[in-house]
């Protein structure tokens, strides 16, 4: 099996990479970069099975390809509002281009969609079936709506031309590999835990997210790819273990042993209240759930994160 995986260079693309690897198939790496890294690919350079393209999606690749993963997106808000244009660029030329790749070549294709497609949401925890609330000229609309419309396009190319298409939405995922100084939380909290510099948190700190460990996200990319044909999605892929950014503070301090303030700024412009997926879906159809918890997760991160510190 030959397949290509946009930002494979990235936190989650080249994880992707790994797990492909270790099944044996002819990995095609493609990313320009951007905010992927040589380093998170470094140990599978040589790899007889593995190919690194430098490369971006918002111009057509023309390659021979069995399965597509298509993963190239700026994902943290500091990266994908530094160059907003080139973010939606990105998501729906991106998708164009990815989408007449599998055509000719008669492909299955995986998106890798987000829970930004629900916006700040009114219906909690979010089902597939929930169509959002999304600002369509905010500061993060660049991403969200970029998101959205790219899942138009995966659809529609499915009823035009009856191709085999995977849609999942990805809720927050953190681990190794993740970038210092990418703006998530996380990450934030992380590494200011071990620079000992105060934590940062927006607005008063109840605002919940859900957190998955990359390894469980990757097993179900995979189990989707490899679903059923007649099975689309879209699918939530997330941990439903829901917390306030207070509590992961707290526990971010605790596994560091960190000693740092917490200090309070203000709430950005149309930043979630509210975070959880519902995955019944996932549990139903692709028999998979989460496995790795919250505070096993952190430990593998903060281990990460002290040899880059």
């Amino acid at each position: 099996m030959r397949v290509l995986v946009t930002g494979g260079a990235g936190f989650l693309g080249s994880h992707l990479c790994d797990r492909l690897i270790a099944k044996g198939c002819e990995v095609l790496c493609v990313d320009n970069l951007y905010t992927g890294k040589k380093a998170n690919i470094h140990h599978l350079m040589g790899h007889q099975n593995f190919e690194f393209v430098r490369h971006d999606v918002t111009f057509p690749l023309y390659l021979e390809i069995d399965r597509i993963f298509n993963l190239a997106c700026p994902a943290s808000p500091i990266h994908y509002q530094s160059d907003p244009v080139q973010t939606t660029k990105t998501s729906v030329h991106g998708a164009i281009n990815m989408l007449g790749l599998a055509k000719r070549t008669k492909a299955r294709i995986l998106q890798a969609s987000t829970s930004e497609v629900y916006g700040d949401p009114e219906v909690h925890p979010q089902p597939e079936a929930y169509w959002g609330r999304v600002n369509p000229i905010g500061p993060r609309s660049c991403y969200d709506e970029g998101k959205r419309c790219a899942e138009t396009l995966f659809f529609d190319y499915y009823r035009q031309h009856r191709m085999e298409i995977k849609v999942v939405r990805i809720f927050n995922t953190y681990g190794p590999r993740m970038s210092l100084d990418d703006g998530r939380v996380v990450s934030n909290f992380i590494s200011q835990a071990l620079r000992g510099q105060d934590i940062t948190i927006y607005g008063d700190g109840q605002q919940t997210r859900s957190f998955c460990y990359v390894d469980d996200l990757v097993e179900v990319m995979d189990r989707m790819m490899e679903s059923p044909a007649n099975f689309t999605g879209p699918v939530n892929v997330g941990n439903p273990g829901e917390f306030t950014m207070l509590e992961l503070a707290e526990k971010i301090l605790s596994l560091t042993g960190g000693r740092s303030k917490l200090i309070h700024m203000p709430l950005p412009e149309d930043d979630p209240r509210q975070r959880r997926p519902d995955i019944s879906l996932a549990k139903s159809a692709l028999g998979w759930e989460p496995k790795v918890a919250l505070e096993d997760g952190l430990k593998e991160t903060i281990r990460f994160f002290r040899s880059i510190v």
